[in-house]
């Protein structure tokens, strides 16, 4: 219950400072590359029961309203936020990065898995903390392709 409650509350507060504080022209740019990083964590997601990286208290169902809650919620608000404020400082960028990931890997996971969001099985913290760092690094590349300038074609 305690879980249930905290992936609701989590998603709704931070969606509402997006949605008062974050300007519509960050939204609007960063948005592409926020949409392709969760769609990268939830096929990891999905591939976690085949390998059994970790379970989620109450099977399939659950598994997937979790996994929702947390890259719909957190994960996409705060990663909005870290681009309109870090892009185009690539060193920020990697540090912030780094320090949410190892806060995350290290501090939140075993606070989560205390409330029964989940339960690490394969996977470690540092293998979390890898994925996440990687896919921060994938996200700031595809960043840099999308908003590349098109280069004008020559009849």
């Amino acid at each position: 219950m305690l879980a249930n409650f905290f992936r609701i509350f989590n998603a709704i507060v931070l969606w509402a400072i997006v949605i008062i504080f974050l300007p519509k022209n960050s939204f609007k740019r960063f948005l592409p590359v926020t949409l392709f990083c969760s769609l990268l964590l939830l096929i990891v997601e999905m591939l976690s029961p085949i390998f059994n990286w970790w379970k989620v208290k109450g099977g399939y169902k659950f598994m997937l309203f979790d996994a929702l809650a947390f890259i719909l919620g957190p994960f996409f608000t705060i990663n909005l936020w870290v681009f309109h404020f870090t892009y185009g400082k690539f060193p920020l960028y990697a540090t912030i990065n780094l320090i949410m990931d190892v806060i995350f890997a290290y501090l939140l996971t075993p606070l989560f898995e205390k409330i029964g969001h989940f339960k690490l099985k394969k996977f470690t913290r540092t293998g979390i903390l890898i994925l996440y760092y990687f896919l921060a690094l994938l996200n700031y590349g595809f960043q840099k392709y999308i908003e590349k300038p098109v280069e004008p074609m020559e009849n």
